[in-house]
């Protein structure tokens, strides 16, 4: 027996498809990021001095806690780094918003080619009945009335962000530790207000 019969066959097929789709596109968005952030000498720098500055500034409070008063040239010299951070975080997300749209447009391609293949079709059964909220996104353009039918959409959605996820940690990819709480909308400073 053939192995693409034995996977037709197979009552799981469906499934493993929109995983297997979702594998792909994960690996294809990567390397889309690669080609047009991760490889290029302002991205390394950028990366580079956001690491710096988060060092710098984890030493400069553990030194500061371990002191029972802070000194203002100290105090002013913290607010300098954790501003240069602030800015090379908020540059380096700016610098990732070209590949995002790129990325952007390859998954909602990918997305199309997946709504028309499974369209009204359950690829997956849960395990259990969801709350009504994530049932309107599980149940999503599925005829019947079984709350533990899964539609593609939902299991895409739940494959793509633990896969992309994943594969960026593996790969290294991962935001620097600074610029973690950074982006496009980071957490208010509770020192401006």
């Amino acid at each position: 027996m053939a192995p693409n019969a034995l996977l037709s066959g197979s009552k799981y097929s469906d499934s493993l498809a929109v995983v297997g789709i979702s594998i792909c596109t994960a690996i294809i968005c990567e390397a889309i990021s690669w080609l047009l952030i991760y490889r290029t000498t302002s991205y390394k720098t950028l990366r580079s001095s956001i690491d710096r500055a988060a060092k710098k500034l984890e030493t400069m409070k553990t030194t500061s806690d371990a002191q029972k008063f802070t000194k203002k040239s100290k105090t002013k010299k913290m607010d300098r780094v954790e501003t240069s951070l602030k800015e090379s975080s908020r540059d380096l997300s700016l610098f990732k918003f070209k590949s995002g749209a790129v990325v952007a447009l390859v998954l909602f391609a990918v997305f199309g080619l997946l709504n028309s293949l499974f369209e009204g079709k359950s690829v997956a059964k849960l395990p259990f009945v969801p709350i009504s909220i994530v049932m309107k996104m599980s149940h999503r353009g599925l005829n019947g009335n079984d709350p533990t039918d899964c539609s593609m959409a939902f299991l895409y959605f739940l494959c793509s962000i633990s896969i992309r996820t994943n594969l960026q940690k593996f790969l290294g990819f991962s935001p620097p530790r600074g610029a973690a709480g950074a982006g496009l909308f980071p957490m208010p400073d509770p020192k401006t207000n």
